[in-house]
Formats: C-alpha cells, sequence, structure tokens
C-alpha cells in the first residue's frame, strides 16, 4: 500500500522513471518502464534485481558481445502479415529483419558461455523461446514447435531476399532477375541513343555545354533551349520555371522508354508477387515472433535499468525478507546525477533501523539536509522494490515493506479548504489508521503549522502511537519534547544532522544516537541579527533551553576536536607501522647478508686451507727428501715464504736450529703458515676483507671483534696482520651502499639453477637468492638442483629451513622437473 497517490512524485521516482526511458532504445523497452509498479513480492524482486545485476555485468565486461541496437519494435508489421491477402513493404521486411538478427545475436550470446553463467537472464530466454506442442488440425498430429529455429529459418529466408539496403536483391527470384537484365540492356541502349542526339544537338549550338541527360516522369530525356525543340522530333515532357529550357523526348528513343517502362511494371508486379509469398511464409510464425519481441522489450527494459546502475553506481546488496534498514554510504541518486554534471560530490549516509530502534527522530538547523535524508531513504527503498539497483555499499543490508506512507512538502489545498497543519493531520490520521509492523513512513517537518507547544504535544502523542504499532520509519523535527521523548523511549532512536558550530556550516552527515541542535541563535548571529533581539529571545525561551541547545553546541565542538585528534593519531599510526616494516625488512636482509658472507668466507677459507696444506706437504715431503740440510731447508723456506707473500700474509722468520729433528722442522713450517695468533692479535679472515683483533681463545675457536661485531671463528680461518695494515684497513669511514630495490625488483627472477655446483657454492648462491626473493616480496620461487642421489637437494631442503619467512619446501609437478626441483613457499 502507497500513500499519498503523488507518491512517485514526491519521492522523485518520476524522474528515474523518465530517466529510464532515455535509456531505452526502442518503444518496445519504454513500453515495460511504463509499467514499473512497487511490489511486496520478496521472490519476484529478487528475480528483477539478479537479472538488472546480470546485465550491468555484461555492459561492465563485455560491452561489445551483446547487442545494443536495432530494438525495433514491429508488433504493428506483425499485425499487418496476420491479415490474410495482405503483405509486408520492403522497408518493413527490412525493420523485421534487422529486429530478428538482433534477437538471435541476444540468443547467440548466451548459447556461447557456460551454461551456469547468467542464470537469472538464461532462464528469461528459455521462457521465452522454450519448445511446444503444436496441433494441426488437417492430420490431427501433434509437432513439437521449437522457436529458435523457426527465428533461424525465417531470418535466413530474409537474407536470401533482403539485401543489407532494404532491397530486394536481384537473385530473389529467375523473374525477376531476367526483368532487371532486360530493364538494364534497355537502359544502355537508350542512354547511347540519347548521348548521340545531346552530341549533335550540341554540335548545333541548340544545347548548352552543362545540360545533361535527365528524367522526367520516369522517362529519360534530353534538355534544349525552347527557340530549338522544333529542331528536333520529339515529345515535350516538362520545361524549367523560367520557360527557357524544355526537356524533350526525341521520337528516336520513344519505343525504348515505353519498353523500359513495361519492364518496370513487370518488375513491380514480381516485387509484389515475391513479398507476398514471403509474408505468406511468415504469417504461421506470428505468435512465436510477437513472444520474441516481447523477448527483445524486456532485454531492453533490463539493459536500461543496468545502464541506470552504472551511472548512479547501483549494486545490489544483501536483502532480507523481513523489516530491516542497513545501509552504509547510502546516495540520493538523483542529487548524485545532478552534482555529477557539476563536479561536486554527494555526501553519502549510513542510516540504520532494526527492531531495537524502528524509528528514526532527526533533528537539527535548517538546510542541513533532513529532507534529503528522508527522500533518500524513501527513494531508494521504493527503487530496490521496483526492481532497480540502488547506490549504496556492497556490505549494505535492505529489507522489505509491504506499506510505504510519505508526509513530505505543503499538501495545502484551496479546493478541499485544507490548511498545511490540516493537511498534515490528515496524513497522520491514514497513518495511524493502516500503519502496521510491515510499514515504513517519512514525515518531514513533524509537527510545524499551529502553535508549537500544541503542534508538539499533538506530535508526541502521534509518535507514541505510530511507535506502538511497530512500523518503520523516520521523522524530521525541531521539537525539544520529541527529542526528549526519543531519549526515553524504546523503539525510538535520535539522529542529527552534523553542523560545524564553529564555521556555522552544515556538513550534511548523519550520526545516529544522539539529538541535533537547531543553532538557530548562531545563525542568527551569522546572519547579523542585532545583539540586543538576540538576547531578549534567550530570556524569553528560559535558561532551560538556552543550556540545552548551548549543551548540543559544545558537544558538536568536542567530537569535531576529538576526531581529528583520531585523524592525526591514525595518520601517526600508519607512518609508524610504515617504519616499523621498512626496519625489519631491513634488518632481516642484514641478517640473511651476514648470512651469505659467513658463507662465502667459508667456501673461500676452505679452498685456502686447501691449497695451504698441499704447499705445506710439497714442503715436507722435500725437506725429508733432502734430509733436513741447512742450506737445502733455508731455500726450501724461502719458498714458502715467498708463497706466503703470495696469499698477503705477513712473513713469519722461522727459528728452528739447524740440526733439529724432521719432526721439528715439519712443526715449524706449520707455525709459519698460521702464524701464532694470540689475544690481542690483529687478523683478518682469510679471503675476506673483514679485519679484527681477538679478545679470547677458547682451544681450537678465537672470539673476534669485527667493528662493532663480536663473532666466534675458527683458528684455521684467521691470520695474523700488521698494525699498520690495520690501521690503513680500518682509518677511513666504512661506506655504505644503499641497495636498489627498483633494480632488483626489475632484475629478479623466482628460478635459481644450481645444477653442477659444489655444495658450499650452491649454499651461497641459495642464501644470495633468498636474500633478494626476501627483499622483493615474492611467494613462491623455484630452485633446480636435479635429482642425482638426492644429495643436493636434501643439503638444500636442510639448509632453508633455518629461514623463518619459508612455510613449506616441496617437488615440482611431475611434469615440470619432480623432485629435481624444489617449490619453496614463503610465508
Amino acid at each position: 500500500m502507497l500513500y499519498p497517490q503523488n507518491i512517485e512524485q514526491k519521492l522523485g521516482f518520476d524522474k528515474i522513471r523518465e530517466r529510464l526511458n532515455e535509456l531505452c532504445v526502442s518503444t518496445l523497452g519504454r513500453s515495460f518502464v511504463e509499467k514499473i509498479r512497487f511490489s511486496d513480492n520478496y521472490d519476484q524482486i529478487q528475480k528483477m534485481i539478479r537479472q538488472v545485476d546480470e546485465m550491468k555485468n555484461i555492459l561492465q565486461f563485455e560491452p561489445q558481445a551483446f547487442p545494443s541496437q536495432n530494438f525495433l519494435d514491429v508488433n504493428y508489421q506483425l499485425s499487418k502479415a496476420s491479415i490474410e491477402g495482405a503483405f509486408l513493404t520492403e522497408e518493413e521486411f527490412f525493420n523485421v529483419k534487422l529486429s530478428l538478427r538482433t534477437i538471435q545475436e541476444c540468443l547467440r550470446f548466451f548459447d556461447n558461455k557456460e551454461p551456469e553463467s547468467y542464470p537469472t537472464l538464461r532462464e528469461l530466454v528459455g521462457s521465452a523461446f522454450a519448445e511446444r506442442e503444436k496441433k494441426e488440425d488437417e492430420k490431427s498430429k501433434v509437432q513439437i514447435q521449437n522457436p529458435k529455429l523457426e527465428i533461424r529459418s525465417l531470418l535466413d529466408a530474409f537474407d536470401k531476399i533482403i539485401d543489407d539496403r532494404g532491397k530486394l536483391k536481384d537473385n530473389a527470384s529467375a523473374e525477376l532477375q531476367a526483368i532487371r537484365r532486360r530493364i538494364q540492356v534497355q537502359e544502355v541502349d537508350l542512354r547511347k541513343k540519347l548521348d548521340s542526339i545531346l552530341k549533335n544537338a550540341r554540335s548545333n549550338g541548340w544545347i548548352s555545354d552543362d545540360f545533361s541527360l535527365t528524367l522526367r516522369g520516369g522517362r529519360m530525356v534530353i534538355p534544349i533551349a525552347a527557340e530549338h525543340k522544333r529542331k528536333i522530333k520529339g515529345f515535350v515532357h516538362d520545361e524549367s520555371d523560367t520557360g527557357k529550357t524544355v526537356f524533350l523526348e526525341p521520337t528516336e528513343v520513344l519505343e525504348a522508354n515505353n519498353e523500359i517502362r513495361e519492364l518496370e511494371s513487370a518488375e513491380k508486379r514480381e516485387i509484389v508477387r515475391i513479398l507476398m509469398e514471403l509474408t505468406t511464409k511468415m504469417r504461421p510464425q506470428v505468435p512465436v515472433l510477437r513472444k520474441a519481441y516481447t523477448f527483445l522489450g524486456i532485454v531492453d527494459f533490463i539493459r536500461a535499468k543496468a545502464r541506470l546502475a552504472i551511472e548512479v553506481n547501483g549494486i545490489a546488496p544483501l536483502s532480507i525478507n523481513s523489516q530491516v534498514v542497513d545501509w552504509k554510504n547510502a546516495v540520493h541518486p538523483l542529487l548524485f546525477l545532478s552534482f555529477k554534471k557539476q563536479g561536486k560530490t554527494v555526501k553519502p549516509l549510513t542510516i540504520t533501523l532494526n527492531a531495537e530502534n524502528r524509528i528514526l527522530l532527526i533533528s537539527g538547523p535548517n538546510a542541513g539536509g533532513k529532507s534529503v535524508t528522508l527522500k533518500t531513504l524513501g527513494l531508494l527503498q521504493f527503487m530496490y522494490q521496483c526492481g532497480l539497483l540502488v547506490p549504496m555499499a556492497e556490505h549494505s543490508t535492505i529489507g522489505m515493506f509491504r506499506n510505504v506512507f510519505i508526509d513530505i512538502g505543503d499538501e495545502q489545498s484551496l479546493e478541499n479548504d485544507l490548511s498545511t497543519y490540516s493537511s498534515h493531520l490528515t496524513n497522520m490520521k491514514y497513518f495511524l489508521l493502516n500503519s502496521d509492523r510491515k510499514t515504513l513512513f517519512l514525515i518531514d517537518e513533524f509537527g510545524t503549522g499551529t502553535e508549537p507547544s500544541l503542534g508538539g504535544a499533538i506530535a508526541e502523542s502521534i509518535l507514541e502511537d505510530l511507535n506502538k504499532s511497530g512500523a518503520y520509519g523516520a521523522i524530521n523535527t525541531h521539537y525539544t519534547n520529541l527529542k526528549t521523548f526519543a531519549d526515553k523511549t524504546n523503539g525510538l532512536v535520535n539522529g542529527a544532522m552534523r553542523y560545524d558550530a564553529e564555521l556555522l556550516e552544515p556538513m550534511y552527515e548523519l550520526e545516529i544516537g544522539k539529538p541535533g541542535s537547531s543553532f538557530a541563535i548562531e545563525i542568527a548571529y551569522k546572519i547579523g541579527l542585532p545583539k540586543a533581539i538576540i538576547d531578549k529571545s534567550k530570556q524569553r525561551i528560559g535558561n532551560q533551553q538556552v543550556n540545552f541547545e548551548k549543551l548540543l553546541k559544545e558537544l558538536e565542538i568536542e567530537k569535531k576536536v576529538f576526531a581529528d585528534k583520531n585523524v592525526e593519531n591514525a595518520t601517526k599510526q600508519r607512518k609508524l607501522d610504515q617504519l616499523l616494516e621498512q626496519y625489519g625488512s631491513l634488518k632481516t636482509y642484514l641478517d640473511n647478508e651476514k648470512k651469505t658472507i659467513l658463507n662465502t668466507a667459508k667456501l673461500q677459507a676452505k679452498e685456502l686451507v686447501k691449497n695451504a696444506n698441499q704447499k705445506i706437504e710439497a714442503t715436507i715431503k722435500e725437506i725429508r727428501e733432502q734430509g733436513a740440510e741447512k742450506l737445502s731447508t733455508k731455500e726450501i723456506r724461502q719458498d714458502l715464504h715467498d708463497f706466503q707473500d703470495g696469499l698477503k700474509m705477513e712473513k713469519v722468520v722461522a727459528q728452528a736450529a739447524p740440526k733439529e729433528e724432521k719432526e721439528q722442522v715439519e712443526k715449524d713450517v706449520i707455525e709459519v703458515i698460521l702464524g701464532e695468533i694470540t689475544v690481542g692479535s690483529l687478523v683478518r679472515i682469510k679471503g675476506q676483507e673483514a679485519l679484527g683483533e681477538v679478545l679470547g681463545l677458547r682451544g681450537k675457536d678465537a672470539e673476534v671483534a669485527i667493528g662493532d661485531l663480536k663473532t666466534t671463528v675458527k683458528l684455521n680461518r684467521l691470520e695474523k696482520i700488521s698494525r699498520k695494515e690495520f690501521k690503513q684497513k680500518t682509518g677511513s669511514k666504512t661506506k655504505v651502499v644503499g641497495v636498489d630495490m627498483n633494480d632488483k625488483m626489475m632484475n629478479f627472477s623466482f628460478n635459481l639453477d644450481i645444477r653442477g655446483k659444489r655444495g658450499e657454492e650452491a649454499l651461497v648462491e641459495v642464501d644470495r637468492f633468498m636474500n633478494d626473493a626476501i627483499m622483493v616480496g615474492y611467494d613462491e620461487l623455484r630452485i633446480i638442483h636435479g635429482k642425482g642421489d638426492g644429495i643436493l637437494r636434501t643439503l638444500i631442503r636442510n639448509h632453508l629451513r633455518g629461514y623463518k619467512q619459508v612455510g613449506k619446501t616441496q617437488d615440482e609437478h611431475a611434469d615440470r622437473g619432480g623432485a629435481g626441483v624444489t617449490l619453496v613457499s614463503m610465508k
């Protein structure tokens, strides 16, 4: 039930209907726009909403695939074709052909899609083109009628006869083709004769050079000066406006023109015969075609609703078959379109009406947006229950109402002798008699139009009864007694249109949970009303009312201050979170880089020790072979010292006695290579530039300070250096090298191939690879190590367990490498 009768005009739905008419491309669709009606049938509404939502997806994501033109209304042609003996003209057949092609394109679109796509629109297609039984009276047989095949067959017949310009093709029939060929031959011969006559007349000066052959009365003639018309025998068919030129048909071409006219008459008779035959073929399919064109009109109508939804950002929110309003960021569609043209934005509204708070009492200053809020609530609910998508946030919920009552605007009537207040009371009477739990009512300027104290008392009593009825609604008011009543009564809730109390400007934002101030005194100050008048008004209304308004104003200011602080704190928190995230990423990078450096050092140290051991063994062997003779030993020692210098190690002077035993010689050689490292020694990690000082010794391990970093290193990985070299290397500040993240992201590959590498080399490559992957933020990596005996695969996977960023490791798919490739999934 809707109230009043002009509810569409009051809510602005008539403007929505006008826009839908504009968005339809045919009268077929517009006829359905006029049939839009408010409904409380939940299933029917959901079906219409899903249709529009699916069409919206088609227009947004597949606009080229779905037809957008030639939605032609050919119901007149169908009625004409139904009459026995009547036939359609070429133009009429052309319109039928174009519109049938559009229907076929619609059907082809859905036939080419997956069966589960666009289910509601597919259901519409199925109901319009379902196969059905057709009885044939003559044979008393039942024949299955397939509308899709019949339309396709009819369209094929049209394509064979009607061309793309809407004319009959030459090969529409053998007779028509023969006639047109004869006409063509006759016209060529006729033109040759007339060209010859025209040339002769031009050479004699009877015709101007700019004259050429033309047609008069369907016959080919030549223009000639009036004074020379007797020079050529023939018939004058016409003359120019000035009378100086006549259009003459020479006697020599009279028969040829007559022949062409006769052939043209024969052509017309053949065309009529073909059109009658085609109409006869079409006549039995008229019932099928009417349903097809009904489908085409519905598609045009749904398409217009989808286009409107795209214009206003309409969606299909969550819907339930009960009474509820839980809208987030809802906007008035007409206001949105108007502001869009002006380059402005609409402040969205968040509105909630539920079983606990069914009636919203909105207060606030004039021009603050109270009436727009009411109309937004009414129009969006009305639109949805008419099958239209509505502009609000995706996480909104919309319910169903059986009745919608509104009291918006001035209904003063001279004819019925009703004042503004009387008309409001008449509406209230209707509301009280007909409201129930499935009613949504909207009342603007509740209680105004009469003496304030009496109007406020009556309004409070009406509000109490409306609350008892269980109805849902929203009311605009300035009355303080109603705000107080709403604050103390279950089922009612106060709401305020926010107002900047400092700048005295409306904010057009609805806040539910507290009453709003009218800011009448503040606005009077802003306008410039004399201060004496304002002071008198304060005295007249009493301290209680002044204090109430003052409290509301102070609350509004405090809320704005705290809201600004919250925004500022949120901004600071976001910056802090970003800094923490950057710090964490940098720390992870440094930790991983350290691990990479140590692994590289291990590899280099191992290689260095290997070479040193080989040199030691060769030296010891040579000493033994020479019998540890003094001269030979000195030469061998010198050779070993030279090798030491090649490794950039500090020279160590051997002080072994010439007559020492062979075992003592071996010990001296080893000490030369390793050097004597004690607490306080300055050392270098072999194969690296890292320099440090030994802080302590524990067996074969040494605690070394490298800059601010303390670490434990095996003694055999260290070599002594001089203090001079130490000062040279550490005298200048260490240069900090930045990391080019853009370069890393552009050049990073999630594939690492370590096939053929030794374990230590592979681990160094893996560490470098993982560091880069963590920095650029890849989720899944591939390490190609080959199958073999699985040793390298096991080594790599055990090593990856040390990374806290690694979620899991697993074999690649068998088709893409299987156990020869490790997939690394990051957390």
